[in-house]
C-alpha cells in the first residue's frame, strides 16, 4: 500500500502544482488512499520532494533526485547565462544559446533529469532535446521558462 501511495504521490507532484500538505493528503483521498496530514508529512520526507517557487512565487511540492537538489543553483545559473531562446517542433524542445554554450546548457539540462527529456544533442549554439510527446515537450518548455524566469 505504501508503495502504490508513494508512486501516486510521485504522479500527482509531476501533473500538478501541489502547495500544501492538505492539498496533497485531499487529492491521495480522492484516489482512495485514506490517509492523514501526518502521513503525507512522512511520505513528503521520505521521498525527498523539495519545494519549488514558479514565476509567480508560488511554492509547491517537485520531486528532486540528490543531484538535483545539490546542484540546482549551479545548472540554473548556466542556464540563465547561455540560454536565448526557446521553442518547440512536434516533440523536439529547440534551444539557442550565447555561441559555444550549447555543450554546457545540454549538459546541465541533462544533469537536472526533466524526465520527459530521452536525450539531448548540442552543437555551437544550438540544442535539440528529444521529448517522449508534443504535450510534454510543451510542459518542458514552460518549466523551463519558469526556472530561468524566477
Amino acid at each position: 500500500m505504501k508503495k502504490s501511495r508513494h508512486q501516486k504521490i510521485i504522479e500527482l507532484v509531476s501533473h500538478k502544482k501541489i502547495e500544501t500538505q492538505e492539498e496533497l493528503a485531499d487529492l491521495l483521498n480522492q484516489e482512495g488512499f485514506r490517509v492523514t496530514q501526518a502521513t503525507v508529512s512522512r511520505d513528503i520526507k521520505e521521498l525527498k520532494l523539495s519545494k519549488v517557487t514558479d514565476g509567480e512565487g508560488r511554492q509547491y511540492y517537485q520531486v528532486m533526485t540528490r543531484n538535483e537538489s545539490t546542484h540546482t543553483d549551479k545548472y540554473i545559473r548556466v542556464l540563465r547565462e547561455g540560454l536565448l531562446s526557446m521553442d518547440t517542433a512536434g516533440n523536439l524542445l529547440v534551444i539557442k544559446t550565447m555561441s559555444g554554450m550549447a555543450n554546457a546548457v545540454a549538459a546541465a539540462l541533462d544533469q537536472m533529469s526533466f524526465e520527459p527529456i530521452v536525450g539531448t544533442l548540442a552543437g555551437d549554439d544550438t540544442i535539440m532535446c528529444a521529448i517522449k510527446n508534443p504535450e510534454d515537450a510543451e510542459e518542458v518548455l514552460a518549466r523551463l521558462r519558469e526556472i530561468i524566469n524566477h
